[in-house]
């Protein structure tokens, strides 16, 4: 199977503020998804195309599990080779899954997150979402099932994208899609989104400046941002910028506190910012897993003290704020 194919019923619906784009989106998953941009390109749209698929009798977006079906729905040979297909796009960083029986245990339990946010963000019902760095698109069928009427993803890593379209293959037709694309992808001046969502990201950009000022302009007037990243305890001004690497991340740049933050926040030019969670992360939620079997946090933890990196940095600290375009 092509996985442009896959893409098509997203061209075939986009909202009327998304149109300007779609004249050049085709070319855009065209080039994204040519064989020579990854190795494993070919051998994961066979897996696509080879990918059992038992009718699903039941979905629940809105559980702490996204489930897809039930264990009853196929034998259990066809759920054999179904687990075997997706154990093939280890590792599965985010989740948990349910898919024909099968769970699928993700490094992160990405729903400690979600519930964090879900009950203080602006209802999703109606709304036209981006997720940005949306990895396999666990929060996007979260968005879903929180009653976003229509949920675009973007990330550039490929495995995970195909991931994606594995779960949705499975799952039937679905209002949401990971498309295999940058935040720097989409037009300038976009202005279109109801809710931006920027979660594990900002600490990754070599100026949190231009991601937020890219965000900004995805936002329709009166949109939302979701921002999740990394933080430090601090004052106004206080940042950590590690001399190499972070947890043993190698491309993190900027740490801020949470008052640090708001003022890049002010400076984008949003209002009505607001942080609404800080929390350390721990081992029960970010963990090496039969479906995640590389390090994980607390290979990245001092041993002696789990208040520390390896490196002797804060061990991380993740804040969620949220600030509206004016």
């Amino acid at each position: 199977m092509n996985p442009l194919e896959s893409y098509q019923p997203l061209l075939d619906v986009l909202p009327a503020s998304l149109r300007p784009w779609g004249r050049t989106l085709s070319r855009q998953l065209a080039d994204a998804l040519a064989p020579q941009r990854h190795g494993d390109l070919r051998q994961w749209q066979r897996l696509l195309a080879e990918l059992p698929r038992p009718a699903p009798s039941s979905l629940a977006l809105a559980a702490p599990t996204v489930s897809i079906g039930a264990p009853t729905d196929c034998d259990a040979e066809t759920r054999t080779a179904l687990e075997a297909a997706l154990r093939r796009l280890h590792p599965w960083r985010k989740g948990p899954f349910e898919v024909f029986g099968i769970h699928i245990d993700a490094e992160w339990r990405s729903d400690f997150k979600w519930a964090r946010l879900e009950h203080a963000i602006s209802p999703l019902a109606g709304r036209l979402v981006l997720d940005v760095g949306a990895g396999n698109g666990y929060y996007a069928l979260r968005m879903l099932g929180a009653g976003a009427a229509r949920v675009i993803g973007i990330d550039p890593t490929l495995r995970y994208v195909f991931q994606f379209l594995a779960l949705k293959h499975l799952a039937g037709d679905l209002a949401a899609d990971i498309l295999p694309l940058a935040l720097e992808g989409l037009p300038p001046k976009l202005q279109a989104f109801d809710t931006v969502f920027s979660m594990g990201v900002l600490y990754h950009r070599r100026s949190p400046f231009d991601h937020l000022f890219a965000l900004k302009d995805c936002l329709r007037r009166g949109g939302e941002l979701v921002l999740e990243t990394l933080v430090i305890e601090g004052k106004e001004g206080e940042a950590l910028v590690p001399r190499d690497r972070y947890a043993r991340m190698r491309n993190v740049w900027f740490i801020p506190s949470v008052a640090t933050l708001k003022g890049w926040l002010a400076r984008a030019g949003f209002d009505r910012i607001r942080c609404i969670d800080v929390s350390r992360t721990t081992p029960q939620e970010q963990r090496a897993t039969d479906w995640m079997r590389f390090q994980s946090l607390a290979d990245f933890l001092d041993p002696n003290d789990p208040g520390r990196t390896v490196e002797g940095y804060p061990a991380p600290r993740r804040a969620i704020l949220l600030a509206e375009k004016p």
